[in-house]
Parts: C-alpha cells; sequence; structure tokens
C-alpha cells in the first residue's frame, strides 16, 4: 500500500477504514464463545481430534492452517472464502498471486467438516471451522490457549482481484507497508508485530526469500550463506526449496522468532523489517525477552483478526462442503 500523495486520497483512505471498522464492531459483536454450546458442543473435540491427528502425521500443517485462517481474514473478512474452490461462476482464491502454491492444509479443513458434519448437519461454518483448527494447531505446537470467538456464516463466492493485488502483504514489504496494510483491516502496529510473531512456526519456500538472502544488507551473512545453499540466485531454479522460518525451533511455538530478528537472521525481508531501526524495534525487543508478552498480545491480535467482517445472522449460508457453495 503506497502512502498518500494527495489530501483527497487521504480522505478517502480514512473513509474506506472508517467503513471497515463499523463493519467489523457491528458484526463482530454477534461473535459468541458461547456460540455452539447447544447447537454442537461436540464442535471442539471433534476438531481438535482432526488436528492433532494432521499435525502429529506433518508438524508443518500446524503453521498451514493458521496461515489459511490468516489468508482468509484479511480477503473480505473472515468468511471462508479462501477454502472454495473456482466455479463457472466466480474464481476462487487460492490461485491468486499471494496463495498460488502457497496455501496448504485445505485437506485438513474437509477432514474436520465431514466429522463435524456427521455430529452436527448443518450448523457449523467453515470460516468458524477454520478459526477453532488455527487455535488448536497453535496450542498442539506449545503456543497460547484462546476462547474462539464463534457465529461467523460462509461466503457465497470468492474475491480473486483483491487476493491478487496485495491486500495480503507480500514478504517483499516494507514497514510502513505492513503498518498501512494492517491499519487498513483494523489491526494495530502491535497487532503487526505480534501476530508476526507465528513466523516462529512453519516454512516458506525459495522464490519468497531470495531477494532477502541475495540483496539485502540487513542480514547476517553466515546466515544469509546459510540459505542461499538450498535457494540458488536465479529465479525459476529451486523457487520451491524450503526453509525454516524461525531458525532454531521452527516447530515450537514460542518467541525465538524475535530472538531471530534481533541477531539479522529473519528469513523473509517482511519479517526483518520489524527489527531494522524502526518504530517496531521496541515491541521486537520486548517479546524476545518476555515470552508470555507475546503470548498475550499474540492471543488479543487473533481476537482482533478473527472480528475482520464475519458474515452473522442471515448473511452468507452453512457450507456443506468447505470447497463449494450450498
Amino acid at each position: 500500500m503506497t502512502l498518500f500523495r494527495s489530501s483527497s486520497s487521504s480522505s478517502l483512505f480514512l473513509v474506506f477504514v472508517l467503513v471497515l471498522l463499523a463493519g467489523t464492531s457491528s458484526s463482530a459483536h454477534l461473535l459468541s464463545e458461547n456460540f455452539y454450546c447447544r447447537k454442537c458442543p461436540q464442535v471442539f473435540n471433534a476438531v481438535k481430534s482432526v488436528v492433532e491427528d494432521a499435525v502429529a502425521k506433518e508438524q508443518r500443517l500446524g503453521a498451514s492452517i493458521l496461515r489459511l485462517f490468516f489468508h482468509d481474514c484479511f480477503i473480505d473478512g473472515c468468511d471462508g472464502s479462501l477454502l472454495l474452490d473456482d466455479t463457472s461462476t466466480f474464481k476462487g482464491e487460492k490461485t491468486a498471486a499471494a496463495n498460488k502454491n502457497s496455501v496448504r492444509g485445505f485437506e485438513v479443513i474437509d477432514a474436520i467438516k465431514s466429522k463435524v458434519e456427521a455430529l452436527c448437519p448443518g450448523v457449523v461454518s467453515c470460516a468458524d471451522i477454520l478459526a477453532i483448527a488455527s487455535r488448536d494447531a497453535v496450542v498442539i505446537l506449545g503456543g497460547p490457549f484462546w476462547d474462539v470467538k464463534l457465529g461467523r456464516r460462509d461466503s457465497r463466492t470468492a474475491n480473486f482481484t483483491a487476493a491478487n493485488t496485495g491486500v495480503i502483504p507480500p514478504p517483499t514489504s516494507n514497514l510502513s507497508t505492513l503498518i498501512s496494510n494492517f491499519k487498513s483491516h483494523g489491526l494495530d502496529v502491535k497487532d503487526l508485530v505480534a501476530l508476526s510473531g507465528s513466523h516462529t512456526i512453519g516454512q516458506a519456500r525459495c522464490t519468497s526469500f531470495r531477494g532477502h538472502i541475495y540483496n539485502d544488507t540487513d542480514i547476517d551473512p553466515s546466515f544469509a550463506k546459510l540459505r542461499q545453499k538450498n535457494c540458488p540466485r536465479q529465479n525459476g531454479t529451486g523457487d520451491n526449496n524450503l526453509a525454516p522460518l524461525d531458525l532454531q525451533t521452527p516447530t515450537h511455538f514460542e518467541n525465538n522468532y524475535y530472538k531471530n530478528l534481533i541477531n539479522k537472521k529473519g528469513l523473509l525481508h517482511s519479517d526483518q523489517e520489524l527489527f531494522n531501526g524502526g518504530s517496531t524495534d521496541s515491541l521486537v525487543k520486548a517479546y524476545s525477552q518476555n515470552n508470555k508478552a507475546f503470548a498475550s498480545d499474540f492471543v488479543t491480535g487473533m481476537i482482533k483478526m478473527g472480528n475482520i467482517l464475519p458474515l452473522t445472522g442471515s448473511k452468507g449460508e452453512i457450507r456443506k462442503n468447505c470447497r463449494r457453495v450450498n
């Protein structure tokens, strides 16, 4: 997102943000931690069991599920639109630039939906399943627990254009772009830094960090050389080779991510931007020294992100299959 170049563009942006925040608050207050207490009390055990099995088979899936939630919420709100396949009437978000050959874990959501539908047909939305599964993935990998607010309904369409045009900040983003992007979704600087801590788990493709390890100067030289061994300089060569986002503990959720940034060992350009002489340096330092503070602010950020423009009441639908509308 670019800086404003005129008073008229600033005004338009302000109106957009105010509309977004108004929509967020008016819908989000309808979400409740007790939404399924009577309708489907078994939903939590059902979701957890499937996520546990999936992560036991492949630990990386924990991070993948969490990333699905982030990429879903940033495109028109947390409405399960990312889960939709292409149809004859709309193009889904899965093949957009931010998602193609990148987002994964859809089969886990499918398995959860099948299990939940067998218990409570037509009751639990795919959007809520993704929210619960994200929490469980974090907990299973050693992160904090929180009560998930529920009551979202599923969208009947997707927004390929938004997903393809930078609404989800790319790994090449600078700090001002990251701050502006998160602000446009009703998230502040603390949310940005805390939610970026999700990169304490998971892996990234060479194509996402190639520029950082070959062209940037805000990176530890020995770390850059280590990553260059499995990520060739030439585009199109080794693009899908993987490296852990957290150099130390890529399958355990804690604050080592921030310690890496202080040592200039952030894998992505956008990661290292959080600790590069800018306004977020102090937060990175604080989280690197206090895992409890990070966990607490991460939970706050996840709840706020989960409140982005949910469909509630009679809006949307409860999909029977998360990949297609009813």
